[in-house]
């Protein structure tokens, strides 16, 4: 019989949080849905941070993943913001970990390649891919929930091969 896996993958984000969830079974993937957390902007960090975690706990207990994927970010925009999308990227990895979900981590490089088949595509590139994939897709204009899914992709292609690893 053939596995089947829902995987939930998160784009982290302060401001805007794409999130993207997909079904596996063996190789065919499917989509369940996605779409954008979009915390307030004018609350303190604390609540914002908050709202991210209500929000990305709502999207596990509605969908129910066996497993969550989140993207590794780079930036190089300064200090201050990259401080800030570190604690959206803490809150993106620790709550479905406290919910007892398993969560990978892949780098955007991995994730562009392993959808468009070159590390530093185009965000263009990579929507048009995962629509490719995904044809059921719906995510609108958002980059961040077509990123998201495209997390979720990476993590379901190499998947088997971190499980081996993990084993050996």
């Amino acid at each position: 019989m053939i596995e089947r896996v829902r995987i939930i993958g998160i784009d982290p984000g302060l401001r805007r949080c794409g999130w993207g969830v997909i079904e596996t079974s063996g190789n065919r993937l499917s989509y369940v849905a996605c779409g954008t957390l979009t915390p307030s902007t004018s609350g303190d960090l604390a609540d914002r941070l908050a709202e991210l975690f209500a929000g990305i706990s709502g999207l596990v207990r509605q969908f129910t993943p066996d497993e969550a994927a989140v993207e590794e970010t780079f930036v190089n925009r300064g200090a201050r913001s990259a401080l800030q999308l570190g604690q959206a990227r803490g809150v993106a990895l620790m709550t479905p970990a406290s919910m007892g979900i398993p969560v990978a981590e892949n780098a955007a490089n991995l994730v562009k390649k392993s959808v468009v088949g070159a590390g530093h595509a185009e965000k263009e590139q990579v929507q048009a891919m995962v629509k490719i994939i995904l044809p059921l897709a719906d995510f609108g204009r958002s980059a961040d929930a077509a990123d998201a899914l495209a997390i979720a992709i990476c993590h379901a292609h190499h998947r088997t091969h971190r499980k081996l690893l993990a084993s050996a």
